[in-house]
């Protein structure tokens, strides 16, 4: 199993762990060890995170710690993808499940083996009967309940207690009070507790193997080889052996093999790996291309621009990664009982069996089966994956929509969202001027001339009429090309003097011009041009509203939520977008500062608040705030939020939320079962209602309806 080493920081597998007090023993083992600052272990990806002083302890001391503990760690592999490590998790989940299948199978068999030979072993012997369901009971303990005894060995030796150690003390005390009683025999039952612990843990195995479907389907995309040009030949290498700037080639039906940038060729690409968007993209010349993407139709030629721990996908699967192995703030109360939870069952089992013999003068046999019962049915399995369970499937669900969640804490803060903070340029528009009204005053038509002196102009507002113009400019070129900054520019087309800028600036020149009050009123930009000393046409320029925008918005109007947008750009502009859009609250003019200010405004005032934008002057309120920021935006933006928009667009901020709102209410969910099933079936075991083989059936369906119910997010509708 693979993993890395970063800034201290030690990621490792954990092999073995099923509950929550397996996970808190590994976790309290780890903090204890000398120089270590901080330690996260993950029931569900089966993981260790540790912050250590190097100087202080060694990663192999941190990896021999876990392994003294019962459970199986391994020391990371250098350079390993985390496509790579993902794999290799998803062979050690199969081979685990596989093996769990078939102790579970053999112990049933063997179960199910004895109850019906049950009356030829009548006929034997009573000595002779007690020894062979003893030798099947034996069997089944040491090569299929092996485990338990190790862990809960290993668990003693550290002075703690886990799942395993109620299932050693119910089945090995079972076991040993038949040894030694001449009648009442428990040997059917010590092997009926282990194959139904172990089917169980094998269901409980196959939910999760589901539960982790995002990650394994995203570590699958990476190809193993691609076609590179090198030396006149085209070879197929394994892609380690790759090298920035390499010329490589995809041909149809092939998947991209790295991040690069398409030198020749065309052709249509899969992106809704990443994206959520069904519909390929057309890509030619110039365009980027995304390791793991298919390649749908033409042959690409392309630069090699990042390589391994570098690509969009292997930044994708960490933080898909991290977030899944994030602890969300609910899952501090599971922690919390976990804690006691184990010695509190022991107490519980004893003064069960206390009570039934002294107090109510039961037989030793139905009050050891009592307190057999209790140890057995406890179930702290079913709490620690409660809250994991959910952020995992969740998670997965989520990067199958374009969507990336920081972790659990992030889809808590998510689902308290009433107020939506929107930046405009960018989040709620296209984020660069578009002509949206163009007004000529001579003729023949101008354009060809304005657009010919424009081309040879860099600024945003000269390219934007450029496209407005595709196709119909001059095609001579500009002579005495002059730019005026902050006004304009001036040059000569076609034996024509053509100007444009600032009205200031034609007035400046004598030249007159109309009033433009209407296209003030809407916040537009406008553009004066003249030719040869007459004014001869006016645009006007604004940055469009993104298409999706007016309908995403209002359906989460329909979810309750106030909507504002807050932007640098002055209020005529900004006014004239929102009444585009329907949003009631406007703050324009405002500084990166200032949204600083307008989202602490809105926390004083009780409300909980989310923004969504995609620049570097968004990046301190999305930190402040719940941040949502575009995949498109700058990569400060994106590190500040909590939740990625991977799909172009705000089409998926309803279902962000929708998610994260169905996420939480299934924590709470797995939780309030979790306890109940303790708090109810514990009783009713310490009540002599349930026999030991019945507790051990109920333990492992608590823990697999978790699983379940978690699971039912992947087929929640969203969109």
């Amino acid at each position: 199993m693979a993993a890395a080493v970063v800034e201290n920081k030690l990621t490792f597998p954990v092999r073995g762990m099923t509950c929550a007090a397996c996970q808190s023993f590994v976790q309290k083992t780890l903090q204890a060890q000398p120089g270590v600052r901080d330690a996260t272990v993950n029931l569900m990806l089966h993981n260790a995170t540790v912050d250590f002083d190097p100087a202080s302890v060694t990663p192999q001391a941190l990896v021999d710690a876990v392994n003294d503990t019962g459970y199986e760690a391994a020391l990371p592999i250098a350079r390993r993808s985390i496509a790579d490590e993902q794999l290799e998790r998803d062979r050690e989940a199969d081979e685990e499940y596989r093996g769990l299948r078939l102790r579970a199978a053999v112990s049933l068999g063997i179960g199910a083996a004895l109850m019906a030979l049950m009356p030829f072993l009548h006929s034997l012997p009573h000595t002779a009967m007690n020894l062979v369901q003893m030798a099947a009971s034996l069997f089944v303990m040491i090569w299929a309940g092996h485990r338990f005894y190790r862990k809960a060995w290993a668990a003693l030796r550290h002075k703690t207690s886990d799942m395993n150690t109620l299932i050693a003390l119910g089945t090995g005390s079972a076991f040993l009070y038949s040894a030694f009683s001449p009648h009442d025999v428990y040997y059917e039952a010590v092997v009926f507790i282990l194959a139904l612990v172990l089917a169980g843990n094998t269901l409980e195995a196959r939910a999760k193997r589901k539960t982790a479907a995002a990650l394994q389907a995203l570590a699958q995309l990476q190809p193993a080889t691609a076609r590179v040009e090198r030396l006149g030949q085209e070879l197929d290498l394994p892609i380690e052996d790759l090298e920035q700037g390499d010329i490589l080639i995809a041909r149809p039906g092939e998947r991209i093999a790295a991040d690069g940038l398409i030198i020749d060729g065309f052709s249509s690409v899969d992106e809704s790996m990443l994206t959520g968007e069904p519909i390929p993209i057309d890509k030619t010349a110039g365009d980027k291309v995304i390791g793991g993407t298919l390649n749908k139709q033409g042959r690409l030629r392309y630069r090699a621009t990042a390589l391994g721990s570098e690509t969009v996908l292997e930044q994708v699967l960490r933080l898909l990664r991290d977030a899944q192995g994030e602890k969300a703030p609910m899952q501090r109360l599971a922690d919390r009982v976990s804690a006691v939870f184990v010695p509190v069952v022991v107490l519980i089992a004893l003064s069960t069996m206390a009570a039934w013999y002294f107090a109510a003068g039961q037989t030793a046999a139905s009050s050891f089966a009592a307190a057999v019962a209790v140890l057995i049915i406890a179930c702290p399995c079913a709490m620690g994956l409660a809250v994991p369970a959910a952020i995992m499937v969740a998670t997965g669900r989520a990067a199958g929509l374009g969507l990336l969640f920081k972790g659990g804490e992030a889809i808590e803060r998510l689902d308290k969202v009433d107020t939506i903070v929107f930046d405009k340029t960018g989040t709620l528009t296209e984020g660069h001027p578009e002509v949206v009204s163009y007004e000529p005053a001579v003729s023949p038509d101008p354009l060809p001339l304005i657009a010919a002196l424009e081309h040879a102009s860099e600024h945003p507002l000269a390219q934007a009429l450029v496209r407005f113009a595709a196709g119909r400019q001059s095609a001579t070129p500009v002579a005495n090309f002059q730019a005026l900054p902050g006004m304009g520019a001036e040059g000569t087309v076609d034996g024509h003097q053509v100007l444009i800028g600032r009205q200031s600036l034609l007035q400046e020149r004598g030249i007159e011009t109309p009033s433009d009050e209407q296209h003030a009123k809407l916040g537009h930009t406008t553009l004066w041009a003249a030719v040869d000393g007459r004014f001869a046409a006016l645009f006007a320029l604004a940055d469009k509203p993104r298409a999706e925008a007016k309908a995403v918005l209002s359906e989460l109007k329909q979810m309750g939520l106030r909507l504002l947008m807050v932007t640098g750009d002055q209020e005529p502009a900004a006014r004239g977008v929102a009444t585009a859009l329907g949003i009631d609250e406007v703050i324009a003019g405002v500084l990166p500062a200032g949204k600083l200010e307008v989202l602490q405004r809105l926390r004083a005032e009780g409300r909980h608040v989310a923004m969504v934008g995609d620049g570097i002057n968004d990046a301190p309120a999305l930190a402040a705030a719940t941040g949502i920021a575009m995949a498109s935006g700058a990569d400060v933006a994106i590190a500040a939020a909590d939740v990625t928009l991977m799909r172009e667009g705000l089409a998926m901020v309803p279902s962000a939320l929708k998610l994260a709102r169905a996420t939480v209410r299934t924590m709470r969910q797995n939780l309030f079962w979790a306890l109940v099933y303790n708090a109810v079936s514990i009783p009713v075991a310490a009540a002599g209602l349930l026999n030991p083989v019945l507790a051990s059936a109920a333990m492992s369906l608590s823990s697999v309806s978790v699983l379940t119910n978690s699971l039912r997010l992947a087929r929640r509708k969203l969109v």
